[in-house]
């Protein structure tokens, strides 16, 4: 047997590995629960990340939303040439376990929709960008 320490999305696991070449012994022993193989099948049945949206770059002046913290969109609300009101809630941005509503700083038009439903995104990333 031979023993590896193996680090996995900053998981220490001891593994032990046995080497099946050569001669075959008369008396095997007994396999060794494998260490590792729950993490690595939960790492493989992970949802695949939405792919990241290519919309227009904002105009040249537009105010931009961005987030104000790192999380997943959980829902847009509005999209590109809809008025809105200061105040009114643009999209929810699920941080921590919390939904967090996403404002309008003032009254305007929304020029361009950067982000989709399910979509990751970090801090200072522009969601949305306005007239």
């Amino acid at each position: 047997m031979k023993k590896y320490n193996i680090t996995v999305n900053g998981t220490a696991y001891a593994v032990e590995v046995e080497e099946l070449g050569g001669t075959v012994s008369a008396s095997p022993q007994p396999a060794a629960a494998p260490v590792a193989a729950a993490p690595a099948q939960a790492a493989a049945a992970a949802a695949p990340a939405p792919a990241p949206v290519h919309a227009a770059a904002p105009a040249a002046g537009a105010t931009k939303i961005t987030a104000p913290m790192p999380g997943t969109i959980l829902d847009v609300r509005v999209s590109a040439g809809d008025t809105v009101k200061a105040g009114q809630i643009l999209c929810i941005l699920e941080a921590m376990k919390m939904e967090n509503e996403i404002f309008a700083p003032a009254a305007g038009s929304i020029d361009t929709v950067q982000v989709t439903k399910g979509a990751s995104v970090n801090a200072g990333d522009v969601l949305i960008s306005m007239k």
